[in-house]
């Protein structure tokens, strides 16, 4: 059990321990009341108990009230002491029990709703189980504790068994079922090369998967802290809150002063300091955004800071990276076209050897098609892979460079062993042209599809209120003007450098859009992080695609994106109805009191209520989206 866990079990502890007290406080008060009432000989009795439940409750919501004073911080609570300590005053132990314990009830309500979504997260991460089956050197299985893995290690997962480390599948073939992570609502197939996740469900076969990351490692781990850290970052108008808040109480006292000087009565001047307890507004906007980041969380959306959130609502300018973004980034070879006097084979063979550690798309699909082949692959030497360009490496004793044409003829390569019908019909794929000791060997074409949802995706951006959608791509431009017109994007910019995308957005920026930037994260960093918004797809075991993002997908479903903008907008609604119901509720309740409408004791219910319904009212965002999954 790691050390949070252990904090939050002691805090939910406390909680119990509060509520206990305030339940024990209740019943001495309401014992007074029954005892009043049916008992006509026992008013001594029954004041010692309203005396002993308004001392039990009081206690925690004065002592709350001076450490706040004590610290410089005003609260709520400071109103709601003085007017316990107003009723002691005028031996109204009844109302002062009663006012109290109403006020403990919202108090702990608040850190229940608080604990319960970190209790929630904390489910989460128990989805990794705390025992792993491990293959040892001898190949005898043996049962371990998941702390004692290391990355490298071999596992055993059973079907119904859940996987207990990030790792990649080195034997068998199974579904998995990993809605918790990535939102997927289907199972999804592994097998051996597959990469597989801690905390996802193994459904049919026995899979052996090879251990990359453990613990908070993990993408269930990094899960976890991401939507931790969210919860303790502040939206705009929490600041603005926060800001003014110092001048919440001394003008609530002010007002109550004024009542108690006009009418000459106290129980309306306490009346006043009961009801305009801000509860309401404090829980505003809290409790919204912990609804709309466990909505966003179990679709399969990372939101690092609810600010992001706030921004998502006001994006009305898309830029898309292509590969492995519209598209689904599976390319395939689909031609090989070698100058005059090489061979295909060599061709492949030293195209794929220079791109083997290279994780570009591109690079990947013909190192796969190299492996089919069964070619056998050199070492490359002095490796660098230069962003948007291609990569320059020796094989043996030989230079080479593979990647676009433009940068092979500004290196200088002679292209004179690929003649006019050899290059027919290039602008047609997306290219890699390889060469050796300067001379063009020939080029690989590569061809890559649309994603199913692309389309429908652009177009409810559209009707989202989304004027541009820009694609981006290092592609050539027949390719690039291809998969626009097939998806509807408004604008589409190729052959682009990643400076070159970073100077695009800046420009977007400039003339008054705010932009949304969505890419792989790979090569789309700088890209990601200049937009107003950063969302990184696919990002389930790609550490860069998390780091560089504000937003993180964790799979590839492109719908995700117009939802995410919807869940924004809705989280800003339910959070203004949420503070106009909380101003409305306090100054309403503070023109009854005003009037002598209201008694304390009313005021305090009332008070309880409102929280009711702003925690209800946000609560709806929890479901929202079900339909997606």
């Amino acid at each position: 059990m790691n050390t949070r866990t252990v904090q939050i079990e002691s805090q939910q502890g406390k909680v119990m321990i509060q509520l206990f007290g305030t339940f024990l406080g209740g019943a001495l008060v309401f014992n007074s009341f029954l005892l009043q009432s049916f008992f006509a000989r026992s008013e001594d009795i029954a004041a010692l108990c309203a005396f002993a439940g308004a001392i039990i409750l009081g206690y925690p919501v004065i002592k709350k009230a001076i450490d706040s004073l004590k610290s410089g911080k005003l609260k709520m609570t400071e109103l709601a002491a003085l007017a316990i300590v107003a009723s002691f005053a005028l031996k109204e132990y009844q109302t002062a029990g009663l006012v109290a314990f109403f006020m403990l009830l919202a108090d702990q309500l608040q850190s229940r709703t608080a604990l319960g979504a970190r209790a929630a997260i904390e489910q989460l991460v128990r989805l990794a189980p705390q025992e792993a089956s491990r293959i040892n050197s001898e190949g005898k299985e043996e049962r371990i504790l998941v702390k004692e893995l290391k990355p490298g290690d071999t596992i055993r997962v059973r079907a119904g068994e859940n996987i207990s480390a990030d790792g990649e599948v080195v034997a068998g073939s199974s579904a998995v079922r990993q809605a918790e992570i990535t939102g997927e609502s289907l199972p999804v197939e592994k097998s051996v090369g597959s990469e597989v996740f801690a905390g996802t469900n193994n459904l049919t076969g026995v899979l052996e998967i090879k251990v990359t990351r453990i613990g908070e490692e993990t993408i269930l781990g990094k899960v976890r802290e991401l939507i931790l850290k969210a919860e303790n970052t502040r939206i705009p108008i929490m600041r603005i809150i926060d800001k003014h808040v110092g001048w919440y109480t001394p003008t609530i006292l002010m007002i109550a002063a004024l009542i108690l000087f006009f009418s000459r009565d106290i129980n309306r001047a306490i009346t006043a300091l009961v009801v305009t307890c801000p509860s309401a507004l404090i829980l505003a906007t809290p409790t919204a955004l912990v609804a709309a980041l466990s909505c966003a969380a179990r679709l399969g959306i990372l939101i690092k800071d609810v600010s992001y959130l706030e921004a998502a609502c006001n994006i009305n300018a898309i830029v898309f990276d292509k590969t492995g973004t519209l598209t689904t980034g599976n390319l395939s070879v689909t031609r090989l076209t070698p100058g005059k006097g090489i061979e295909a084979a060599h061709l492949l063979e030293v195209a794929a050897s220079a791109e083997q550690f290279s994780n570009h798309p591109l690079a990947r699909a013909v190192v796969d098609v190299a492996h089919k082949a069964g070619l056998v692959l050199v070492e490359p030497i002095d490796l660098k892979e230069i962003a948007g360009k291609g990569i320059r490496t020796r094989l043996k004793q030989n230079s080479i460079l593979i990647g676009k044409e433009s940068w092979l003829r500004e290196e200088g390569v002679n292209f004179s062993a690929l003649r006019p019908a050899e290059m027919e019909g290039a602008s047609e794929y997306s290219t890699l042209f390889v060469s050796e000791n300067g001379k063009c060997l020939g080029w690989i074409g590569l061809e890559d599809k649309t994603r199913e949802e692309a389309k429908q995706c652009t177009q409810d951006l559209k009707n989202l209120g989304c004027k541009e959608i820009t694609m981006l791509t290092g592609d050539r431009w027949a390719v690039a003007k291809k998969v626009s017109e097939e998806l509807g994007c408004t604008n589409v910019h190729a052959d682009c450098l990643p400076e070159t995308k970073l100077h695009l957005v800046e420009e977007m920026k400039k003339n008054g859009y705010k932009v949304a930037v969505v890419g792989d994260g790979v090569n789309d960093a700088p890209a990601l992080a200049s937009g107003d918004l950063g969302v990184a797809m696919g990002a389930a075991g790609n550490d860069v695609a998390i780091g560089s993002a504000n937003i993180a997908l964790l799979n590839n479903n492109l719908n995700r994106l117009p939802f995410l903008i919807q869940l924004a907008r809705k989280s800003r609604v339910i959070i203004y109805e949420n503070l106009v119901f909380g101003i409305l509720f306090i100054t309403t309740g503070l023109a009854l009191s005003g009037f002598g409408l209201l008694s304390p004791v009313v005021a305090a219910i009332l008070h309880n209520l409102g929280a009711f319904v702003i925690i209800f009212n946000s609560a709806r965002l929890v479901r929202f989206g079900e339909d997606k999954i």
